[in-house]
């Protein structure tokens, strides 16, 4: 069958060369859901260190199942993109409650658990149950598109690619066809650079035998990330300040903050805040002092986040139903969104 002499070598390439990681090898389908949720948008060295960590916790997917949603928060703040982990909560209570706490080998019924696309289906499937579905990532895709030469990933030419790893998977053990594939895209035939010298793949190579491997396919040109200025209310009751918690929909979800509000075109930062708080809270407050200045990039936007300590005039709190009130010392009990800690360390003195 045309390729299989070029996936055999890859896969060679593989047993000789894979990096060891903590969630290769390991015959549990729970794990491998974990690892390939906690690797989506982020980066191997940075997503093992919450592995080891959430695994210990949790070492069973009956144990997330069992837990309540902030403690799961608490243990995956700082990877981001949260919403990741409402879904794995969701997926693991359902897998409870409708398979029996066993991870569906059934592509249909795992796919339809909350957060599940058709990747991560097939990885964990692969990986775990050895089923023949073909996972292609953006690695994946980069190392196809180089040995068939491809440039533009039309609907003919994803077609293309899915069907010769369709035909292929079931020739070898699928987990190792789908980790060799990735793992070769992340070593080797990077974005920028490729080893080609090194690629067990290079025979069979268009871009390596056009000496372009660079031009396939056509990286787009990003758009320009938005940029937002923002103002923030630490808000003192002696000791303590306030603080709300986000819904479960949108934007880092259910995490905590202090208010945030927009700064409107020419609108000063304290009277943004002024405005902003009175309406969404209900209060007025008095400024203090000024915090200082953060800088933050999210993958979509990037924001300038300016606070200030503040204290009430009036209690008269509306519209919010989660907040507290805590000191400095309580920050390990919730879990808040970067920016926020960036802001808290620069909070010298307590109103």
């Amino acid at each position: 069958m045309q390729y299989k002499s070029c996936f055999e070598n890859i896969i060679l390439w593989y047993s000789r060369n894979k990096r060891d990681l903590p969630f290769r090898g390991v015959r549990d389908p729970y794990k491998t859901w974990l690892s390939e949720i906690m690797l989506q948008q982020t980066q191997v060295k940075t997503a093992i260190p919450y592995y080891n960590r959430w695994v210990e916790r949790f070492p069973t997917l009956k144990d997330v199942s069992n837990a309540n949603i902030e403690e799961l928060l608490k243990f995956w703040e700082g990877l981001g993109y949260y919403r990741r982990v409402h879904n794995f909560f969701k997926a693991a209570k359902a897998v409870t409650k409708v398979h029996d706490g066993v991870i569906p080998k059934n592509y249909n019924s795992f796919i339809s658990l909350p957060g599940v696309g058709e990747y991560t289906a097939a990885a964990v499937l692969s990986i775990a149950y050895e089923k023949p579905y073909p996972a292609i990532d953006v690695n994946v895709k980069r190392v196809l598109a180089r040995i068939l030469g491809i440039k533009n990933f039309t609907v003919f030419n994803s077609k293309r690619i899915h069907k010769i790893l369709k035909k292929n998977i079931e020739l070898f053990h699928p987990g190792s066809f789908n980790q060799s594939l990735m793992e070769l895209g992340a070593l080797i035939c990077k974005p920028k650079r490729p080893v080609c010298p090194k690629c067990p793949a290079r025979l069979y190579c268009k871009g390596f035998n056009l000496d372009k491997p660079e031009v396939y396919p056509v990286i787009k040109k990003r758009n320009k990330k938005p940029h937002y200025s923002l103002v923030s209310a630490v808000i003192w009751r002696g000791e303590n300040f306030y603080i709300q918690k986000r819904n479960n929909e949108g934007m880092l979800p259910g995490l905590w903050e202090t208010p945030c509000i927009k700064i409107k075109k020419g609108e000063k930062p304290e009277t943004s805040l002024i405005i902003g708080i009175q309406k969404k809270l209900g209060i007025l407050v008095k400024i203090i002092n000024r915090i200082g200045v953060v800088e933050h990039a999210y993958s979509h936007f990037s924001i300038t986040l300016r606070g200030f300590n503040c204290v009430e005039i009036n209690s008269q709190f509306k519209g919010v139903n989660n907040f507290d009130w805590i000191s400095k010392m309580d920050l390990d009990n919730f879990t808040f969104p970067r920016a926020n800690y960036k802001l808290f360390n620069l909070i010298d003195q307590k109103v």
